[in-house]
């Protein structure tokens, strides 16, 4: 059975592996560490480690702290060079703060720091899968942060939830808790008279985004809700749900899963698959989940349908245009006509070769191609969906 509520959080049979995101203002305040806080947190996952769920952390922090050491205004972030410095330094004491409050609790800490690279590049990627999967069956919990020492403005994740979700997918996990300084998502900004909390949404729509603000109350932190909705995209490819819930509290895991007598708080979103599609693969997980394409593949409307709805490959004929420069087998996204990101894919053709066969028929292509043509300008087998229409 999938999950449908929240509670559904704590059951290890529904629940087997949680990644649990971490922000920066939960970590660190103005008078530093904020280690009772952090204590129960710690607390609480050996709590899901003895039901029999295996935890993943990503964790935010390393700016934050390394910017108090080294006594650097704007949180560390005054400069690309003062963030790098701030994370290198902050890194350690972040890691060891984990190693031992896990220690206390007779569970062993890893780390492991990423870039974005790491998860775009399919060897990399499947070298993470095979080490989580390898720390978790060894009963470890994985500590997992951006690399911010070395990553530059143009190769990052930008925040900490969509590397969680990124994480979900490479570990198969079933749900990502992205905890954080709100309740979670509000029909409109949470300041507004009358804004009301979502308890349950099934799919991301335009409305649902909407009601997403950029902001984050705390100013500490690097995403706001629009970088948690795209999270929320990220790990519904892989068949993950994804909770956004306040932790600010006491046993915010507890809460937001809520107890035996209180329900709990926060919003849940539920992955909407296709119907009648089936989960797709690792190597589909992968594709779905990227972040960078090397460019992009305009289709028209008769191609959107066959490509949500009938699973089909995608031939030329329903190419509109081409934009960027990528060659066969580099990772493109397939987008429509209003630019919305209908999967992604790898190229089957260079992106000048496409522009010369788009609108056209196969039996028209090798005039212009001076080669037979291949069977689509992108395979189904090599093709992930990220757009499901809301009526399907």
């Amino acid at each position: 059975m999938p999950i449908t509520k929240l509670s559904d959080l704590a059951d290890p049979e529904l629940n087997p592996c949680l990644v649990i995101k971490v922000g920066s203002s939960l970590l660190v305040d103005d008078d530093g560490v904020r280690t009772v806080w952090l204590n129960g947190l710690v607390g609480e996952i050996s709590e899901a480690r003895r039901r029999g769920q295996n935890v993943i952390v990503v964790s935010s922090g390393s700016v934050a702290l390394g910017a108090r050491t080294l006594g650097l205004d704007k949180g560390g972030r005054g400069s690309l060079a003062d963030a790098q410095a701030s994370a290198a330094v902050g890194q350690i004491a972040l890691s060891g703060m984990w190693a031992q409050l896990l220690g206390n609790h007779g569970l062993t800490a890893a780390q492991m720091l990423v870039t974005l690279m790491d998860l775009e590049d399919r060897r990399r990627y499947l070298n993470i899968t095979a080490t989580i999967e390898r720390l978790l069956d060894a009963g470890v919990v994985p500590v997992i942060n951006e690399n911010d020492s070395i990553t530059t403005q143009e190769l990052r994740f930008g925040d900490n939830d969509r590397l969680a979700a990124r994480v979900a997918q490479a570990a198969g996990a079933s749900s990502v808790l992205l905890m954080s300084d709100i309740d979670g998502l509000y029909d409109r900004h949470p300041k507004e008279p009358g804004a009301t909390r979502l308890e349950v949404v099934k799919g991301i729509t335009p409305e649902i985004k909407a009601m997403a603000s950029t902001e984050s109350n705390s100013g500490m932190g690097s995403g706001g809700m629009v970088s948690k909705l795209q999270a929320v995209e990220i790990a519904a490819i892989a068949g993950a749900c994804v909770v956004i819930g306040n932790g600010f509290h006491e046993r915010p895991v507890e809460r937001v899963m809520g107890s035996r007598d209180e329900a709990g708080v926060g919003t849940l979103f539920l992955p909407r698959r296709r119907r009648g599609a089936s989960k797709p693969g690792a190597r589909k997980v992968w594709l779905g989940g990227r972040l960078r394409t090397k460019g992009k593949i305009i289709i028209d409307d008769g191609a959107m349908k066959a490509l949500i709805h009938e699973g089909a490959s995608l031939l030329a004929k329903g190419v509109i245009d081409v934009d960027g420069r990528f060659r066969r087998g580099d990772p493109v996204s397939i987008v429509n006509s209003e630019g919305t990101v209908v999967a992604n894919g790898l190229s089957e053709y260079d992106a000048k070769e496409i522009h010369a066969i788009r609108r056209l028929h196969s039996n028209e292509q090798q005039t212009v191609l001076g080669y037979a043509p291949r069977s689509s300008v992108v395979h189904r087998d090599l093709m992930s969906i990220k757009y499901v229409p809301t009526v399907a």
